[in-house]
């Protein structure tokens, strides 16, 4: 039997060592925030045939138009472009149409817009409230169907899968915009779901337990128990992932590496971190009231 509580130690310090280097590169660089949040320009322009979101960066490339992050975007069937850039000057977006037209013959300008930093700061908040009410959410059904002490172990291996996934796009320098909030929410949602699979096997295999003293044991059992579908389940939608990671194309990627680290993240929480957690407080808890 894998010794998943009796080795919380190690699973924790590797958690931590993580959200460490990400809180060091925090301190040092700090969030590279996109548009949906510090402010830029958004374009939008009618082209004569459909293109991809490749082609109009290589045609700009080839014009010298370094955009860097910025997300393109064709809509509907193509024939219109979305640009969404950080703070371009009067001479880029002229240098952009004249790039496009040298490409593509015609452009129509369909929309020329300037996001403000305030709308930002209010996204932020809003982000913010988002997730806390996905955890506080998660929090009161736990509780209310298992343990409160369940419920918070839960949360913390949340956050955990959180604050993992910022931690590597913070080392990787990656753009934080709203698509990467959507992910984290994404995350959320998803990698509860294993750890209400664990914590519903520990709760069934306590009632139905002779020797309930021997709690490390029942957990480490329930966590087997569960754990062939955990990785299953993991590695069906970890295939699905490496797809839209692999051939999604550029304005899905980082959208879907989030989701792929939430995913390892996730299972890794469920399984090393929701269990033992909540073993070690029920054990220090057992101490407590016998040295009382």
């Amino acid at each position: 039997m894998i010794p998943f509580v009796e080795r919380r130690g190690l699973w924790f310090a590797i958690s931590l060592l993580i959200i460490a280097l990400g809180v060091v590169a925090f301190l040092t660089r700090g969030f590279v925030l996109g548009i949906d949040f510090t402010g830029g320009t958004i374009l939008e322009r009618g082209l004569p045939r459909s293109v991809s979101a490749q082609e109009v960066r290589e045609a700009l490339a080839k014009a010298g138009m370094d955009l860097g992050s910025a997300v393109v975007q064709p809509l509907g069937d193509g024939r219109e472009v979305l640009i969404r850039a950080h703070a371009l000057s009067n001479e880029d977006i002229r240098s952009i149409d004249d790039a496009l037209r040298q490409a593509y013959g015609q452009v129509q300008v369909r929309r020329t817009e300037l996001v403000g930093p305030t709308i930002g700061k209010e996204l932020v908040g809003q982000s913010m409230i988002a997730i806390a009410l996905a955890c506080l959410g998660v929090l009161a059904y736990v509780s209310v169907r298992f343990q409160p002490s369940q419920g918070v172990a839960a949360i913390i291996a949340l956050v955990h899968d959180v604050l993992v996934t910022l931690s590597l796009f913070l080392l990787l320098g990656k753009e934080i915009n709203g698509p990467i909030i959507a992910a984290l929410l994404t995350i959320i949602g998803y990698s509860i779901n294993n750890t209400i699979v664990i914590f519903d096997r520990i709760r069934e295999n306590l009632q139905f337990s002779s020797n309930r003293k021997d709690l490390v044991r029942l957990v480490n059992e329930s966590v087997q128990q569960t754990l062939a579908r955990t990785i299953n389940t993991s590695i069906t939608t970890l295939l699905v992932l490496l797809a839209l990671f692999l051939f999604g194309g550029t304005t899905i990627k980082d959208f879907t590496l989030a989701l792929l680290v939430g995913l390892v993240a996730g299972t890794y929480s469920s399984i090393f971190i929701a269990g033992p957690l909540w073993t070690a407080w029920r054990l220090q808890r057992d101490r407590d009231l016998t040295a009382a």
